[in-house]
């Protein structure tokens, strides 16, 4: 069995809004062994509502909407299950006195609008809100089970976990689980990444493993069937187990973990101190490092240095360097990174320096190239590369292989 999950508002459809509700069904559905076929997004357009209905209906046993029930007159989700299923929309007694009561605590008189929020597809069963005024609803079409929530996360959430996930467990529609883990990777290529692991990856592997790219950090899925939790664990152990060896050092956390938190911990592992001076990042690389709880403790601060007069004065960057190496360069980003951790006195001190384009570029140095540096007493290194993509795109994937390179570093791997 295969569940479909309807997202329902035009500011999801226009990109306004993300639809965080479908990402967050999919994962509750899991933890209780049901998979999800298919996400539908639309705007709020009542044929639209009901064709999208009548499709998921026909090929879906179980169907969650969120979305569509407020009182506003976009607010379609109840006459397009009413249409679907060739009834009337009836009032329920009972939601209109919850909705009534929610209004007077706060001393306010229920607008007659929301009274269409109590209206049911006659046969539909409604779901009480407890935390606002759209009752959710229960209704079988056909074959197919389908259980509208709200769009409010909070109030979708509380919905979900007292009302509709005990009534799909009650129903037998939950058999095991299925357990997801994600291995995350920065350094190589998506290509070359699965060609080391093709034997996991084919089609038909137990369990599934597939592959994702972004932002130029690889990620690959493990996904385990089973009847418990020990079961499906028991399957993803020998093979992140396999894929750690085969990708090594590439490997560099696992689910929502990402470089910057494990640069953090490996700083407070070792009781280092580390400091940042960027350029073309525009201090992307503090901020990431900002993002972890407790960084202070550990990340002292950092410099944006794109004029050149900040490199020399604050950074004890040699103009004389500039001038026959270029600002974009690998000596200049190891003379910065020399003078970063001097002037904040740290153990460590990372650098970039790059051209993010659209201009800038030169014959020897395109949009892209980028140059990493990192300093430690006694020595320092500096890494190059060209990214592909947009102006952002190539700021964003320099802070990654900056905090990639200083994890390295930090794992002694620093010759590399």
């Amino acid at each position: 069995m295969k569940a479909e999950i309807i997202s329902i508002g035009s500011e999801l459809t226009s990109g306004q809004n993300l639809d965080t509700n479908s990402q967050w069904l999919s994962l509750r559905l899991a933890e209780i062994g049901i998979p999800v076929g298919w996400h539908t997004t639309i705007a709020d357009d009542l044929e639209d509502n009901s064709a999208a209905f009548r499709i998921a209906a026909g090929r879906a046993p179980l169907v969650l909407v969120t979305g569509g029930l407020g009182p506003t007159q976009d607010d379609l989700t109840r006459e397009a299950l009413a249409r679907l299923a060739g009834v009337d929309l009836v009032l329920h007694q009972e939601s209109l006195e919850h909705i009534e009561k929610l209004f007077a605590r706060f001393g306010r008189t229920m607008p007659e609008r929301n009274r269409v929020q109590a209206m049911f597809p006659a046969g539909a069963e409604p779901i009480p809100n407890d935390r606002g005024t759209a009752p959710g609803l229960w209704q079988q079409i056909g074959a197919c089970l389908l259980a509208a929530m709200p769009g409010v996360p909070n109030e979708m959430h509380a919905m979900y976990h007292s009302q509709v996930k005990p009534r799909l467990l009650q129903l037998g529609l939950g058999s095991g689980v299925l357990v997801q883990r994600k291995i995350n990777c920065f350094g190589s290529g998506e290509s070359a990444v699965e060609q080391k692991l093709m034997d996991l990856t084919r089609r038909g592997h137990v369990p599934e493993v597939g592959i994702t790219v972004g932002d130029a950090t690889i990620s690959l899925r493990i996904l385990a069937r089973a009847a418990t939790l020990e079961d499906a664990e028991g399957q993803i152990r020998p093979v992140e187990q396999t894929i750690r060896e085969r990708l090594g050092d590439l490997v560099f956390g696992v689910d929502e973990e990402d470089l910057h938190h494990i640069v953090l911990r490996l700083l407070e592992e070792k009781r280092l101190a580390l400091a940042t001076a960027e350029g073309v990042t525009a201090g992307l690389v503090a901020q990431r490092l900002g993002q972890v709880p407790g960084a202070s403790a550990w990340f002292r601060g950092g410099l944006v240095a794109y004029d050149n007069r900040l490199k020399t004065e604050m950074l004890a960057v040699s103009q004389q360097l500039i001038d026959e190496q270029g600002a974009v360069s690998a000596p200049v980003a190891e003379a910065m990174a020399i003078g970063c951790r001097n002037r904040f006195r740290t153990d460590l001190a990372v650098s970039t320096v790059g051209i993010a384009g659209p201009t800038g570029a030169t014959p020897d140095k395109p949009v892209g190239q980028v140059f990493i540096g990192v300093a430690w007493d006694g020595g320092a290194v500096s890494q190059s590369f060209r990214w592909p993509g947009s102006r952002a795109e190539v700021q964003s994937r320099t802070a990654k292989l900056a905090l990639n390179r200083l994890r390295l570093h930090l794992l002694g791997k620093s010759s590399k």
